[in-house]
């Protein structure tokens, strides 16, 4: 499997190319980082994409998908139904959990992981030879649909990424006050019930910066530790987005900076920007 990918420089957003091989069967995740480096890699690898896999909606995730169509004009552009009226200007068509895509020798499983936002997929691929149920997919370099199911343990093992847009970052989790956000227990749903189950060798590829694996979140992500119920959890009081609060945890972010894990006063829970959160 080749995973190419360019980052932007201002957002840290991630376009990824991937392929099976040289030559072989192609797509993008995401569009938002500069696109021209990986148009040259396609190039000089022989690669002709066929798709762009959208993990959601937003600009920094979405907004060179135009650059991509100048240079592929059939580029088939997918992503869930509930992020669909939401691109601005991009015509697109619909995938999610439940639909299997083939690409050559790999295999493209969409995971529902909604917080960020309400539609927000991950993208599972592996080698179809290594996943359950794949026996007779077609091959080559086009693509192909079926319905195996999505079960993230569906992989017995061998090479297998996953692609989690605002989800999950290394060392982090997504926020859930972007545009179209769904809740705090979405996102912890999505990354414990449905990333936390993959196989530890997991590679992460993230929608912003730097790759991880499950097995180093399982043990060195703050959040997913309190989750487990490893690490306590916090009780300073705070100001949150300008509200009280209790602080449960003050973590890394992808930029560098902070991502807050606050409990409002009526006992929800929330993930908010680390700027937005001040000492009382």
């Amino acid at each position: 499997m080749i995973v190419e990918h360019a980052t932007h420089p201002q957002f840290l957003s991630n376009t990824y190319l991937v392929a099976d091989g040289e030559e072989g069967a192609a797509f993008f995740i995401d569009a938002g980082g500069p696109v021209k480096p990986l148009i040259e890699t396609a190039g000089r690898l022989g690669l002709e994409p066929t798709h762009v896999l959208l993990t959601h909606h937003h600009f920094d995730h979405s907004s060179e998908v135009g650059t991509l169509r100048e240079r592929w004009p059939e580029l088939e552009v997918l992503i869930h139904p509930l992020e669909l009226d939401l691109l601005d200007g991009i015509d697109a068509g619909t995938v999610q959990a439940g639909d299997t895509l083939s690409f050559g020798a790999l295999e493209v499983r969409p995971l529902h992981t909604p917080g960020h936002t309400a539609g927000m997929l991950s993208f599972l691929v592996g080698d179809r030879s290594e996943i359950d149920g794949a026996a007779g997919a077609g091959a080559g370099r086009g693509h192909t649909r079926s319905s195996a199911s999505t079960a993230p343990g569906g992989f017995k093992g061998g090479e297998a990424v996953v692609f989690t847009g605002d989800t999950l970052f290394r060392g982090s989790v997504g926020g859930v006050r972007a545009p179209g956000h769904t809740s705090y227990t979405d996102l912890r749903d999505s990354i414990m019930g449905t990333l936390m189950e993959l196989p530890g060798g997991t590679v992460i590829h993230p929608g912003h910066a730097d790759p991880t694996t499950v097995a180093r979140e399982w043990e060195e992500n703050g959040f997913i530790r309190i989750w487990r119920g490893l690490d306590p959890q916090g009780a300073e009081a705070c100001l949150a987005l300008g509200e009280p609060a209790t602080l449960i945890l003050l973590g890394e972010d992808y930029d560098g900076g902070k991502k807050a894990w606050v409990r409002w006063a009526d006992g929800s829970d929330d993930i908010v920007p680390g700027s937005q959160v001040k000492p009382i």
